[in-house]
């Protein structure tokens, strides 16, 4: 064997590492934000003690991914495909960090809500429908990163165009039950932490698919607001 093909038989195995690696941080990140929200709509702290440990594992392999992705970069120089694999893991690493670490935060304020009886979700009626939404959009950029397959996630900002909305309609009605004295305080605004954050995980779904299709087609997607792609009819993301 010589050593070009030696050196490339050894980027084929780190290439074949970081996705197994890659594999295991999506699944993880998806199911830590699945049980983050059956521990708040349930007020269930078994299960928000999982998602604790769940994003200790996240993060773990975040930083055994950055390792990596350093070394096959400094060891081998990868060039067009190959480069943009380890490019685009690399920055969705942190994605599915950040998906990780607001799945924590959601536990979080489900032991806060300890002692209540029944979760203030059950009173929030776009709630349900926007964690939904949310859960499916990690859903899709995660398979589709697996799979390696851009066509299914490229139209995922519309669905975060429907999650916003969510976020908007469902804030307005806390802040009116805050209001009105049907929700106290205090768990409205863990609610409205909640609400925020689930937000913020359809944003980091985004940008899981954007980077999906430059990975698989080199495509950058542009980022157009969603009230400009309702006037263009133009399906893009918006978020860097």
């Amino acid at each position: 064997m010589t050593a070009q093909a030696a050196e490339r038989k050894a980027l084929a195995a780190g290439l074949k590492r970081l996705n197994e690696n890659m594999v295991t941080l999506a699944e993880l990140s998806e199911y830590a934000i699945r049980r983050a929200v059956d521990s708040f709509t349930r007020l269930d702290a078994k299960a928000a003690d999982e998602v604790f440990t769940l994003d200790r594992e996240i993060y773990a392999l975040q930083l055994e991914i950055e390792r990596d992705c350093g070394d096959l970069i400094a060891l081998f120089a990868p060039v067009a495909g190959d480069l943009r694999t380890i490019t685009t893991s690399l920055k969705v690493t942190t994605d599915f960090d950040r998906v990780g670490r607001y799945a924590k935060d959601i536990a979080e304020m489900t032991l806060q809500f300890h002692g209540m009886e029944g979760s203030p979700a059950e009173e929030l009626p776009g709630l349900p429908e926007m964690v939904e939404k949310t859960v499916a959009m990690v859903d899709r950029a995660a398979g589709a990163y697996v799979k390696r397959d851009a066509d299914s996630v490229r139209d995922l900002a519309t669905v975060d165009d429907e999650v916003d909305e969510l976020h908007d309609r469902t804030f307005s009605e806390i802040v009116a039950r805050m209001a009105s004295g049907a929700l106290p305080v205090e768990a409205g605004a863990r609610c409205i932490l909640v609400v925020r954050y689930l937000e913020r995980i359809a944003d980091h779904a985004v940008n899981i698919a954007e980077r999906v299709v430059y990975m698989v087609t080199g495509e950058r997607l542009p980022r157009i607001r969603a009230a400009e792609r309702a006037h263009t009819g133009t399906r893009a993301g918006k978020r860097p």
